[in-house]
């Protein structure tokens, strides 16, 4: 699969041969689902905490007497059942997270990739460096070259200069190839990687 790579200002740099393993497939929504989901619970950070009948602060003594009240049977004022008592059953500290083999990750990362192969949405640039910290500069290639939502992957670092420039440009984002995860690929809507992000991808989920 060849595509044709491009220069930050919108100049040709040649072309390149994309794996047909990684951005040829088929994809499929049930397995993006499913990685996209491990990742969303795995974040979710599940402080969520009530408090139970012994953590509330009213009495411990019981209201009124077990009989010849006509009402019904109570206890303290700590019960769930009243206002601002303890509440039954509620949620508690945990970790929302669960397994997800890393060779279903990897085909998650793959049918992304493909996924954006596939609807026309993925550009190759030949590199992403600048030579100073100029956003002014960067913003303006970028809606030249008409990326309104991004995100670019690139090698095994980023530049410097380049990440900072980024980092002052609302719907940019800029990741190394150990970042390249299938929710932010799916969330933008251009997926730009760099020639030296392409090799690290097909090095990475082969």
């Amino acid at each position: 699969m060849k595509l044709d790579v491009i220069k930050l200002d919108g100049g040709t740099a040649g072309s390149v041969d994309l794996d047909e393993a990684l951005f040829g497939l088929e994809p499929r929504a049930d397995i993006l689902h499913r990685v996209v989901r491990w990742q969303r619970n795995n974040a979710q950070a599940g402080t969520h905490k009530v408090k139970t009948r012994s953590e509330t602060s009213y009495s411990t003594k019981k209201i009124y007497r077990q009989k010849g009240t006509g009402g019904a049977r109570h206890g303290d004022r700590n019960a769930p059942i009243f206002r601002s008592g303890g509440i039954y059953k509620g949620p508690t500290p945990r970790s929302h997270g669960h397994d997800l083999t890393k060779k279903f990750r990897k085909l998650g990362l793959r049918h992304a990739l493909s996924a954006k192969a596939t609807a026309g949405e993925l550009v190759v640039i030949d590199t992403a460096d600048l030579a100073e910290v100029k956003t002014s500069v960067l913003a303006k290639q970028v809606k030249e070259l008409g990326w309104k939502r991004a995100l670019v992957i690139d090698g095994a670092e980023v530049n410097a200069n380049f990440a900072q420039a980024a980092s002052n440009i609302e719907g940019l984002d800029v990741l190394p190839t150990m970042g390249a995860n299938v929710y932010d690929i799916l969330k933008r809507d251009t997926l730009v990687i760099t020639k030296a992000g392409v090799e690290a991808l097909e090095a990475r989920l082969k």
